[in-house]
């Protein structure tokens, strides 16, 4: 072999070596997930977890004190309005001693006495009163001819309007007569049925529906007020959510809402009824305090498709706040800030390039974009933290 062949071969082994050390010690690409840059629809949304509640709800209290007797109905049963759904004893008197039993007994002979007294009095009254209208009548036919001074009239009169008022008075001493003795035996016919058992109270249902609790389960001595079930509609719930009152100002009466994660196979529709005017406190997760204010939603979806739901049950609801048809989009977790706004990585050629967008509207999932980008470019999602610009990738669809 020549000397120049020795030197060829020697020269291709150094560039084989050089070009294996350049392809081995290359950068490689770096794996991203690309989406590319569309028209659409554009919706922003709140996303935040609520809870169905009954619209009304009816708690049945104790009409008087008593012993409660053990309820005949249970959480789910249906109920009618007027159906006996609970029975109350009322509370017994104290049992009387035989002497005051005596003594309740004298008292109702006493005011049988003054009773028929007032009675006699009332007829005395209307004695003298019918007397002295009588001799009133005379004076004054006396008076018209002359034969009777006019002192004697007034005094005629006089008697009679004092004889009106006797009367008047009689009947309100007898009117308070028999009050007295009604009272008197109420005591002793309230002690008669104490002996003879507590008086039976039925408690019915108000309205027509399913009882939600039963407050009082045991038989036991309530007082008067006291809560023994809650009633209500299942057909009639409706959704709460608490929003941050910065997201609040954004929602309106009438904005449609989703209603997703409740656990049936597909999402419910809803319509925002109601943002209530007060806000509160509410301690976040990480121990910040936040301003939160209730939205009330209406189920619009047909009932058959959520009669499973019941009270208290916990939904993921998204409400939509903003509308914008045939916008240009793009993913937001393309985005990263870049001063002075927001950049994104383009894909060119398998090269990562970065630039600089404008963005006008941004949503939990997409934003519409006003310049930078155009209409079928392809972004990266996500940004690896070691990707720079000029950076080469691999796209993962």
């Amino acid at each position: 072999m020549g000397r120049y062949a020795r030197w060829a071969l020697v020269a291709v082994v150094v560039i084989a070596a050089l070009a294996s050390a350049f392809f081995a010690f290359r950068p490689k690409p770096i794996r991203v997930e690309t989406e590319q840059v569309s028209r659409g629809r554009f919706e922003a949304v709140v996303e935040e977890d609520g809870r169905t509640r009954l619209r009304d709800r009816y708690v049945v209290s104790a009409p008087l004190a008593g012993r409660v007797l053990r309820l005949g109905v249970r959480a789910g049963d249906a109920v009618a309005r007027g159906d006996l759904v609970a029975e109350i004893l009322a509370a017994p008197s104290a049992l009387l001693s035989p002497r005051a039993r005596r003594e309740i007994e004298e008292r109702i002979g006493a005011a049988e006495a003054m009773l028929q007294q007032a009675g006699i009095m009332v007829e005395r009254a209307a004695a003298q009163q019918v007397q002295t209208e009588a001799d009133a009548a005379r004076i004054r036919a006396l008076h018209a001819r002359g034969a009777a001074p006019l002192q004697q009239l007034e005094r005629a009169e006089l008697a009679e309007r004092t004889a009106a008022r006797d009367m008047l008075a009689a009947e309100r001493r007898r009117h308070a007569a028999e009050h007295e003795l009604d009272q008197a035996r109420a005591l002793l016919t309230a002690n008669h049925a104490s002996e003879n058992g507590p008086e039976r109270r039925a408690v019915r249902a108000p309205v027509s529906g399913r009882v939600l609790r039963v407050l009082q389960e045991s038989e036991a001595i309530v007082a008067s007020g006291t809560p023994l079930l809650e009633l209500g509609d299942p057909a009639e719930i409706e959704v709460v959510v608490d929003v941050l009152t910065s997201e609040a100002v954004r929602i309106t009466p009438g904005a449609q809402v989703m209603i997703d994660r409740w656990g049936g196979p597909a999402p419910l529709q809803g319509r925002v009824r109601l943002v209530e005017p007060g806000a509160f406190t509410k301690v976040s997760a990480l121990g910040v305090e936040e301003q939160r204010v209730w939205v009330v939603i209406d189920l619009t979806s047909p009932y058959e498709r959520w009669a499973a739901l019941g009270d208290g049950f916990r939904v993921d609801a998204r409400i939509t706040v903003e509308v914008v048809e045939d916008a240009l989009l793009v993913p937001v977790s393309a985005l990263f800030r870049r001063a002075p706004g927001w950049a994104v990585f383009v894909v060119q050629d398998g090269i990562a390039r970065e630039r600089q967008i404008e963005i006008v509207r941004r949503s939990a999932r997409s934003a519409i974009v006003s310049g930078g980008l155009g209409i079928g470019e392809t972004v990266i999602l996500f940004p690896p933290s070691r990707l720079r610009d000029g950076s080469r990738v691999s796209g993962i669809r």
